[in-house]
């Protein structure tokens, strides 16, 4: 127990493309890269799928990733935070759980969405349901389903292995399977926590100049422990 709870208190550092696995997801990921590196390319893109996919995790990416190149982003947590002044100047605005919009918020991304494409900005949404299935106004609906749509999903435990070994090696590190079979049985299996902990573990590694193995996770986890 006293395991898994050090797995849980890793922090997640702050969502980019970087830390997300993209798994089935990598057309949307390759698609909001180019968005985020490109104004005007696409007015709106949705991303819906289950909860846990990693959607709130790819728009707070895509903002950080504009705002990299340059460009004006706003990430918006809720539909009723929707500011239609967000879109001046071309800008990336992020709306999370479009499905939630009441309709005070549904007038809001009518007028945000058309802000949006005057501006030549873009609008992403994610959303638990397709465009088509959402309980929003027809005009509001369709709109959103003008863009790019994209289902996020997320990866099944017989994927985690392999999506574990290849962000490992695309941080310049190798993963045994001993290493993440131990990792997956102690601690929590989310994807963002899951790389977390990678990222921990790589730091720890450079720094001491030894391999990730199954003796140096146990001898991080009981510092961790004993620091309690």
């Amino acid at each position: 127990m006293a395991e898994q709870l050090v797995f849980e208190l890793v922090a997640p550092g702050p969502p980019t493309f970087a830390t997300f696995v993209s798994g089935r997801n990598a057309e949307a990921v390759a698609a909001l890269e180019r968005i985020a590196a490109t104004p005007g390319s696409e007015t709106s893109v949705v991303l819906w799928g289950a909860s846990g996919a990693g959607k709130s995790h790819l728009l707070a990416a895509a903002v950080a990733a504009a705002v990299r190149h340059g460009r004006t982003a706003h990430l918006v947590a809720t539909p009723a935070q929707a500011d239609p002044a967000l879109a001046a100047g071309g800008a990336l605005v992020a709306v999370d759980d479009v499905d939630r919009a009441d309709p005070d918020a549904a007038a809001r991304l009518f007028t945000l969405y058309n802000r949006v494409r005057e501006h030549g900005g873009t609008l992403l949404a994610a959303s638990a349901q397709p465009p088509a299935r959402l309980a929003l106004r027809d005009d509001v609906r369709t709109r959103l389903g003008w863009g790019l749509v994209f289902e996020i999903v997320p990866l099944a435990d017989d994927d985690k292995p392999s999506a574990l070994a290849a962000y490992a090696r695309e941080r310049g590190f190798a993963l045994g399977d001993d290493v993440i079979g131990y990792l997956l049985a102690h601690g929590r299996r989310d994807m963002r926590a899951l790389v977390a902990t990678l990222v921990a573990l790589d730091r720890l590694s450079l720094a001491q100049k030894r391999p990730v193995t199954v003796p140096l996770v146990r001898e991080w986890l009981q510092r961790r422990i004993d620091e309690r």
